[in-house]
């Protein structure tokens, strides 16, 4: 099994509701880190294209640079920006552009140091039918 990563990053500001309460809007340095795996490597010896790879990643992330996440598609006053649904919502763009013979593994979002939420796709997964 090849696993391929890339690691992009992008600022932005969120508020999420812990324990019921609504923490102060406030803003990251986000890291995301997208990674895809297949079995066999192509006539290049290629898994995937990083390039490829990353600009799946960056024009998922694109529309929520420097913004505030909460006002930003997918995410809702039903559906908050955290980075659990980050995670989820740039699987859910990413997956569909991934070259055939490699598949999406996870995403990674750490928002701050040591603080990181992965959303993992098992083999077979319809990222599109996951609901957060």
């Amino acid at each position: 099994m090849f696993v391929l990563s890339v690691d992009r990053t992008f600022s932005a500001a969120h508020q999420v509701r812990v324990s019921g309460e609504m923490e102060p809007l406030h803003g990251h340095d986000w890291r995301v880190r997208a990674s895809v795996e297949g079995e066999a490597l192509d006539a290049d010896g290629l898994l995937c294209d990083f390039h490829a790879l990353e600009r799946a990643v960056d024009e998922a992330i694109a529309p929520w640079k420097g913004r505030t996440l909460n006002d930003a598609r997918p995410f809702s006053a039903d559906h908050l920006p955290t980075a659990e649904h980050v995670a989820l919502a740039i699987a859910r763009a990413v997956s569909p552009r991934i070259p055939a013979g490699a598949r999406l593994a996870r995403v990674s979002v750490t928002e701050a140091p040591g603080c990181e939420a992965t959303f993992v796709l098992r083999e077979g997964t319809m990222v599109e039918g996951v609901t957060p």
